[in-house]
């Protein structure tokens, strides 16, 4: 009875462990240049009501008044022969602003600056992990946006 009991612990945690090493086989290693950002999310008992949010930028120091972002986007890639997806951004364009006059004296401050894109928002699957690839010095964050409970009819117009 031990042993049927410890083989199902190991059958429950080593599962687990082994599918999540196996999908990753699915992505190959960073090109030159370039860093691999991977994100396993935790399981959820209604995952269709559950988003990841893809925010990719960098921190810089700029003035406090005006609104930057950087040139670029995320692509979707599907990777041949897994059907897994993978998230490519190749380069972080050039960083644009608004243009409001600042005061030269001002102190600059550290501001996490991101793609001028519209949100990206993916399924939320905790069976894969999802795997970013952005060029070296980029940060790769995420949200994870939930739906409420209630659910509303809309009238008849």
């Amino acid at each position: 009875m031990k042993t049927l009991a410890s083989a199902v612990l190991l059958f429950l945690f080593v599962l687990p462990a082994c599918r999540a090493a196996d999908a990753m086989a699915a992505f190959p290693p960073a090109a030159a240049g370039m860093v691999r950002h991977v994100l396993q999310l935790p399981q959820q008992a209604d995952e269709s009501g559950f988003k990841v949010e893809l925010i990719v930028g960098k921190t810089v120091e700029t003035d406090g008044a005006n609104r930057y972002f950087f040139g670029g986007r995320i692509e979707e890639e599907a990777i041949k022969g897994w059907g897994y997806t993978r998230y490519v951004v190749g380069k972080l364009g050039p960083m644009a602003g608004t243009l409001m006059a600042v005061d030269p004296n001002a102190p600059k401050v550290a501001r996490f600056v991101t793609l001028d894109d519209a949100p990206h928002i993916i399924r939320y699957n905790s069976r894969l992990p999802v795997v970013v690839y952005v060029p070296e010095g980029v940060e790769v964050r995420y949200r994870i946006w939930t739906a409420g409970a209630e659910v509303k009819a809309i009238g008849k117009g």
